[in-house]
């Protein structure tokens, strides 16, 4: 791999998992490319820039050869095309645009609506197992492969009815969106398992995306932001059935908190004994993971049983974080201006060989 020290990396995740040990992520521009791999041309069609396989796999492989992954960091080709595949494959139209896809709601009349099923036959299906089919065909064992961002539970029945009205939903048919979800839930599954099958490592594991993680299992990142829009009893009686389900069928799942509006909704999360981390992620406007402010949840998390993660964690905020919240169980995002520099804070934070 692209990663002299995959293998103790690899330790060091599976510890963190467990809620053991320190895991600190640090990515840089490398001092010497792991190969010449060129740039490719940047096509004139933004349908090509997202989905022509070749430009995704060539451009990700250039920037993967020319980034130094130090810590539990490792180098991984994505394959996401938007924030939330799944709802693509159950019937919504993806409208990309330059640095997001944008889902258009396809259920009108619930009534009328019938069960929701993959459609595997379909455009953006199609897509997905083009790109992931020609990123393993291209890794070679120089990096790993990631996992489709693919968003589940109330989130994708967003995406599908609206967000609006699934909310309405809530209140107005409670049964019709407790069964959506049920129908979620074994998509979710099936594709997992789907795109799972050609990325697993030789350790039984795969990597997920977003967030740069890796578990040997089955391993995803699972969330609900949608989740700020409801009360924590709503959560309880929709939401954490599937979850803590999902969250059983998986190995290691991890949790996407997103915006201190979701905040109420934690101890839902603590109560789920098979979710094994959180990540914080602060919305704009309010300083990153590794602001002072964010140590109390940060500390709460980890009382209540769970490994957590701080992302957007600026280099001078590594150590104060550390001292803070103590490393046990704690997993830090982080880039710095040079490889030196990172270097540097694996060696401070006393990362084996650094």
């Amino acid at each position: 791999m692209w990663k002299d020290d995959w293998p103790t990396a690899r330790q060091a995740l599976s510890d963190w998992w467990g809620g053991r040990g320190l895991a600190v992520c640090v990515t840089a521009p490398k001092d010497e490319p792991w190969e010449p791999v060129p740039a490719p041309p940047i096509p004139d069609r933004l349908e090509d820039r997202w989905l022509d396989p070749v430009y995704r796999v060539q451009a990700a492989l250039h920037e993967l050869a020319h980034t130094y992954c130090g810590g539990v960091a490792f180098p991984l080709l994505a394959t996401d095309v938007g924030p939330g595949s799944l709802g693509l494959f159950l019937g919504c139209a993806g409208r990309l645009d330059e640095t997001t896809v944008w889902y258009e709601p396809c259920i009108g009349d619930p009534e009328s609506a019938g069960p929701l099923a993959l459609d595997v036959e379909g455009r953006w299906w199609r897509r997905h197992v083009a790109l992931i089919a020609e990123a393993t065909r291209c890794a070679d064992g120089r990096c790993l492969v990631g996992m489709p961002d693919l968003i589940e539970n109330l989130d994708t029945l967003a995406q599908l009815r609206g967000p609006q009205q699934v909310l309405l939903d809530l209140v107005e048919r409670p049964n019709w969106v407790a069964e959506r979800i049920q129908e979620i839930n074994a998509a979710f599954f099936r594709a997992f398992d789907a795109f799972r099958q050609p990325i697993a490592d030789e350790a039984g594991g795969n990597s997920w995306g977003a967030f740069r993680l890796w578990g040997p299992g089955r391993t995803a990142k699972v969330q609900c932001d949608i989740g700020c829009a409801i009360s924590p009893a709503m959560f309880r009686r929709v939401v954490q059935p599937a979850l803590a389900e999902q969250c059983e069928w998986l190995d290691f799942a991890m949790f996407h908190l997103d915006g201190t509006n979701a905040i109420p909704q934690l101890d839902n999360l603590l109560a789920i004994d098979s979710l094994r981390a959180i990540e914080w992620t602060p919305q704009a406007g309010l300083p990153g993971g590794g602001a002072p402010e964010w140590y109390p949840l940060y500390r709460r998390i980890r009382s209540g049983g769970k490994a957590v993660q701080a992302v957007e964690v600026l280099p001078v905020e590594v150590e104060p974080l550390i001292d803070a919240v103590g490393p046990e169980g704690l997993f830090i995002m982080t880039h710095t201006a040079t490889e030196a520099e990172a270097r540097d804070l694996l060696r401070r934070t006393g990362w084996p060989g650094a």
